[in-house]
């Protein structure tokens, strides 16, 4: 059996610093600004993951982001604890929801927001005392 740990998730965008800005007013991420070949590279840590943010320009055959829901990778969930209190943060700070806070079974409600370029993250907010595994 092949064992593996989580590694990074990557996002592309014709403006790194703007997402690397939201990221940061929004969900509190650390924005780590290196260079690369040369080049300046920005990556996010954010819930012990990081997230690598690389430019995309026109004609580079990088395509437009798709509508979502659609097949492939479709969002990714972080967990909070409050989420009604962080909904209403966010929704100050001009977050786009795309599902408003919902409980989808008991002990865990979740809700959706949109990140620019299209990024759909899920927040999810688990009780321990309805699940052993949570």
């Amino acid at each position: 059996m092949v064992k593996v740990t989580w590694d990074h998730i990557h996002l592309r965008t014709i403006n790194p610093e703007a997402m690397a800005q939201w990221f940061e007013k929004m969900l509190g991420a650390e924005v780590v600004r290196t260079m690369q070949q040369g080049k300046p590279r920005i990556d996010l840590k954010l819930g012990g993951a990081n997230i690598f943010i690389a430019p995309v320009a026109d004609g580079d055959g990088t395509n437009a982001a798709p509508s979502i829901p659609y097949r492939g990778l479709d969002h990714f969930g972080l967990t909070v604890s409050g989420i009604d209190a962080i909904a209403a943060d966010l929704k100050a700070k001009g977050v786009e929801f795309t599902r408003e806070p919902t409980t989808v079974r008991p002990g865990v409600r979740v809700c959706f927001i949109r990140a620019p370029e299209g990024v759909s993250i899920e927040l999810l907010d688990r009780d321990a005392k309805y699940s052993a595994a949570a």
